[in-house]
C-alpha cells in the first residue's frame, strides 16, 4: 500500500444558483489537481450551488438540477483524482447539507452535516435534518473522516470517526468573515487535532455572497497543532500538499505559508471583496453616489475604486446652500486624487419648486426637520434617476453609528443597493481612512498613497442640512456613541451595566430609545458586508415595534 497521498484544495467563489458556472469552476480545480498527480482534489461546503442557499434548498426543481449536475461532474470527473463537493441532498422527504465524494464515475461516499447551526447568520435547524455521524472513507490509501463545518466545531463528530478508523479529518466550510474569527476557527481545529491525534485539513469558501463574505483563508494541520499549509485569506487559491504515513501515522508536508492580513487589512478587504462580488453577481459594472465632502462618502468612494477601478465609479456633488465651500473643495480634492469622474447637481432649484408646492400645506408650520429631510429626499431621488438611466448600482453611505441610531433619511441618503461600510462604526471609518491612506496593496484598483484629503479626516462631521450644523448637535460625540453602541449592540450589556462604566445615565438611555426607535429603518436598508458578529440583520433580530425598554 502507498505510504503518500496527494491531495489538492481548492478555497472557490462560488455564486448561488450559478450551478452551471459553480460546476465550471470545480472541472477547473479537478484539471488543475490531475494535472499534479492529485489522488483528491477537495472542494468546499456547499460550493456546488453557493452559500447561502437560504430557502432556495426547498425548491425541488432547485434540488434537481443539483443532482443532475452532480452525476454529470462524476461522469466528466471519472478517469483521474476522487472529487469532494458539497451541496445539499434530498432523501425519502429529509434534506441535509452533504459532502460526497466522487470517484470512478459515481458518487462513492456521501457525508451528512450532524450538527447544524442555528445562530447569527445560521438558520440550518429550519432548513437540514441532522445527519447521523459518518464513518471514514476511503481514498487510495487513507481513511478520511469529514467533520462537515460545525460538526469540527464540537468534539463528538471529530473523535468518533477517529475511532472509526480516520487517519486524516478533511473538514469542508462555509464559514463567513467576521473580524477575529480566524483565531476562533484555529482555536477550534487544534483542539480536534490534539484530541484526535489526527492531520486536519480546514478548507473554506471565499467571496463575498449577498452580506456575509467567506474569507477563504484555508489551513493544514499536522498533530501537535503544527500549521503545515496556510492558503491566503479573501482569495480564490488552488493548491496541492502531500501527505506521506510515517511510523507515527500520517502527517502534511509542509506547503506555502500565506501572509495573514491583520484586522484593519482583513476588515477592508472584505468590504471591498463584498462590495465588488455583490455587483459581479447581479450583474452591475458601475456604480454612481453621492460625494459630500465628509468622510463616509469619501471612504465608500475609495472602497469602489478599489473594487471597481475608477473608471467604472461615478461621482456627484448635490450642493445646497447649506454646502460649505470647503466640502466642494474637498470632494473635488478627493476625486482627483482617485480619478472618478465629478459632476454637480444644485438641489436650490428641485428644493425652491417642491417647497412652494407643499406652502399651502405648511401655512402656519414653523420650519423643522421636515425641510432637511426634503433636501437629503432631493439628493437621493436625483441620484436613482441617475442610476436607473446609466445601470450604475446607487451606493448609499451609512456607517454602522448612523444605522444604530437612525441618523439617516429614509427614501433619501439611505437609497441604494449596497452599503459597503454598513457594519463599521464611525470611530472606525476614521480610522480605516487613514489606515487606507498609509496603506496600499496589489488586490487594491486605487491608487497608492494618500487618496483621501486629511482635511475630509480632521474636519466635524456635518449633515449640512441646515445652517452650521455638526452631528454632535443631535447625537453624543461618535467615540462616547460608538463606545455605548458597543456595549447595547455587541454586548447585549444593560443601561446599568454602562452607567457602571462611567456613562451618563440620560446619554445611555437616549442612544437606547434610538436603537429602539429605528428598527424599522434598519429593515429597509441597504445590505452590506458583514464584518462583526452582530451586523444588522441575521446577526440581530428584533421586532419593529416594540415598547419595552431596558430601566435598570
Amino acid at each position: 500500500m502507498s505510504d503518500r497521498f496527494r491531495l489538492t484544495l481548492a478555497q472557490l467563489n462560488p455564486c448561488v444558483g450559478d450551478i452551471a458556472g459553480n460546476c465550471a469552476k470545480i472541472r477547473e480545480a479537478w484539471q488543475t489537481g490531475r494535472a499534479a498527480g492529485a489522488d483528491m482534489v477537495a472542494l468546499p461546503e456547499m460550493v456546488l450551488p453557493g452559500y447561502q442557499t437560504q430557502d432556495l434548498v426547498w425548491r425541488p426543481a432547485f434540488l434537481a438540477d443539483l443532482r443532475a449536475a452532480l452525476d454529470a461532474l462524476a461522469q466528466d470527473c471519472a478517469e483521474g483524482p476522487a472529487l469532494g463537493v458539497g451541496l445539499p441532498m434530498s432523501e425519502g422527504g429529509k434534506l441535509w447539507n452533504c459532502w460526497a465524494v466522487l470517484a470512478g464515475g459515481s458518487v462513492q461516499a456521501v457525508i451528512r452535516k450532524h450538527h447544524l447551526p442555528n445562530t447569527s447568520v445560521f438558520d440550518e435547524k429550519r432548513l437540514f435534518s441532522s445527519g447521523d455521524i459518518s464513518g471514514p472513507y476511503r481514498v487510495g490509501p487513507l481513511r478520511i473522516g469529514s467533520p462537515i463545518c460545525e460538526d469540527a466545531w464540537l468534539d463528538d463528530v471529530a473523535e468518533a470517526q477517529a475511532e472509526s478508523g480516520a487517519e486524516m479529518l478533511l473538514v469542508p466550510n462555509g464559514s463567513p468573515y467576521a473580524r477575529d474569527r480566524y483565531d476562533t476557527r484555529m482555536t477550534h481545529m487544534v483542539a480536534r487535532v490534539v484530541e484526535t491525534g489526527l492531520p486536519l485539513v480546514y478548507l473554506n469558501l471565499v467571496g463575498g455572497q449577498d452580506d456575509q463574505v467567506f474569507d477563504g483563508a484555508s489551513f493544514v494541520l499536522n498533530p501537535g497543532g503544527k500549521l503545515a499549509l496556510q492558503m491566503p485569506a479573501h482569495e480564490e487559491a488552488i493548491t496541492t500538499l502531500d501527505f506521506t504515513r510515517g511510523p507515527q501515522g500520517w502527517r502534511a508536508e509542509t506547503g506555502t505559508q500565506a501572509r495573514l492580513p491583520d484586522a484593519w487589512e482583513q476588515d477592508y478587504r472584505a468590504m471591498v471583496v463584498g462590495l465588488g462580488d455583490y455587483l459581479r453577481k447581479s450583474g452591475f459594472a458601475k456604480v454612481v453616489l453621492g460625494l459630500s465632502g465628509g468622510i463616509d462618502s469619501a471612504l465608500v468612494t475609495t472602497l469602489a475604486v478599489d473594487a471597481l477601478g475608477a473608471d467604472n465609479v461615478h461621482c456627484v456633488m448635490l450642493p445646497s446652500e447649506y454646502t460649505a465651500p470647503e466640502s466642494l473643495e474637498d470632494a473635488a480634492d478627493l476625486a482627483r486624487r482617485l480619478g472618478v469622474r465629478l459632476d454637480e447637481i444644485a438641489i436650490e432649484g428641485p428644493r425652491a419648486a417642491m417647497e412652494a408646492a407643499l406652502a399651502p400645506q405648511f401655512t402656519g408650520l414653523e420650519p423643522d426637520v421636515t425641510e432637511e429631510n426634503l433636501q437629503s429626499r432631493i439628493r437621493g431621488t436625483l441620484l436613482m434617476a441617475l442610476s436607473n438611466k446609466t445601470g450604475a448600482m446607487l451606493l448609499t453611505t451609512g456607517n454602522k453609528s448612523e444605522v444604530a441610531v437612525g441618523y439617516a433619511t429614509i427614501y433619501g441618503d439611505m437609497n441604494g443597493g449596497y452599503n459597503p461600510i454598513k457594519d463599521l462604526y464611525k470611530t472606525r471609518v476614521f480610522q480605516t481612512c487613514r489606515w487606507r491612506n498609509a496603506t496600499h496593496r496589489d488586490w487594491m484598483a486605487g491608487p497608492e498613497g494618500e487618496v483621501i484629503p486629511p482635511r475630509i479626516i480632521d474636519k466635524p462631521p456635518s449633515a449640512e442640512l441646515r445652517a452650521d450644523q455638526r452631528d454632535e448637535d443631535s447625537l453624543p460625540p461618535y467615540h462616547i456613541l460608538d463606545a455605548i453602541l458597543e456595549g447595547l449592540v455587541e454586548r447585549d450589556r444593560s443601561v446599568a451595566d454602562l452607567v457602571a462604566d462611567g456613562f451618563a445615565r440620560d446619554t445611555v438611555m437616549r442612544v437606547a430609545h434610538l436603537v429602539a426607535i429605528s428598527e424599522w429603518k434598519r429593515y429597509q436598508s441597504a445590505p452590506g458586508p458583514r464584518l462583526t458578529d452582530r451586523a444588522f440583520w441575521l446577526d440581530r433580530r428584533y421586532p419593529m415595534v416594540n415598547r419595552w425598554r431596558d430601566q435598570s
